[in-house]
């Protein structure tokens, strides 16, 4: 799908249907114990409430046209019992474009998803999540979503290690239903992460959103992203934010896809 104004906006959906991780350190807090804040804040699948506010601006070549996304993504913990968790990561995407293009709106609600991650209570040194990935077609604009009802299946897996944090999300979603006159979605999310955490709250962080459209030809199949970028876990009065900037260039990206992307993301964070 594009935009007609040269920056390809079907890479950016397959991305949003991610639900994509982000792992960070925490700095000392006031009224909560921050080295057992920061251990679940490092995890995807902690039994931590939080809010992530994720921007991503999106460049056409020698930068050309912008397309802004903004991902509304609440992640709500439940425990169903003494040995298994469910966590639950929904994604809210709203889009807008540098400026109107013929016959379509400008800003919109995109496709919204859902992901659900059974994942056990241990002190196992690897750390996992599995269940489904859901996506529904909730845009309020053709070029803003897929026009169909996907599902598939999604993983995330990590370890920690001193300082380090580091593991990897995976899913594919496949459509069954909605508008037959839009494309069949098959597209697979892949989403490493690495993070080194410092004194103080600050972080270096690698997490590219790698994704493969395999309707698509061999030659526009694929968006992989180069880069990384910084963050910080603070508090705004007693409310504890984690807070991340990084850049990334499209080494591989199909044809009219965004040459780089800048992220930013206010993670507002409640725990218990």
């Amino acid at each position: 799908m594009r935009d007609r104004s040269g920056v390809s906006l079907r890479h950016v959906l397959f991305a949003v249907f991610a639900g994509s991780l982000t792992a960070a350190p925490l700095a000392e807090g006031q009224d909560y114990d921050a080295g057992d804040l920061a251990k679940q804040t490092q995890n995807p699948v902690s039994d931590l409430i939080s809010l992530p506010l994720q921007n991503n601006f999106l460049f056409g070549e020698d930068g050309g046209d912008l397309i802004w996304n903004l991902n509304i993504q609440p992640v709500i913990p439940f425990s169903l019992n003494d040995d298994w968790n469910l966590i639950t990561r929904t994604i809210a995407p709203l889009f807008a474009l540098e400026k109107s293009v013929p016959g379509f709106d400008s800003f919109g609600l995109g496709d919204i998803n859902t992901s659900l991650f059974l994942s056990p209570k241990n002190d196992s040194p690897f750390i996992w999540g599995v269940g489904p990935i859901f996506s529904f077609p909730t845009a309020t604009d053709d070029i803003f979503g897929t026009g169909k009802w996907s599902a598939g299946p999604t993983f995330v897996g990590l370890v920690m290690k001193g300082n380090w944090v580091a593991g990897g999300l995976v899913n594919n979603l496949w459509s069954y239903a909605g508008d037959g006159d839009r494309d069949h979605v098959n597209a697979m999310l892949i989403q490493p992460f690495i993070n080194y955490n410092f004194e103080g709250g600050w972080y270096a962080s690698f997490s590219p959103i790698m994704t493969a459209d395999w309707t698509a030809g061999s030659d526009d199949r694929w968006t992989v992203p180069l880069g990384g970028g910084v963050g910080r876990v603070f508090n705004i009065g007693r409310q504890p934010v984690n807070t991340s900037l990084q850049a990334y260039y499209n080494v591989e990206r199909p044809e009219g896809g965004a040459e780089w992307s800048a992220r930013f993301q206010v993670q507002l964070l409640f725990p218990k």
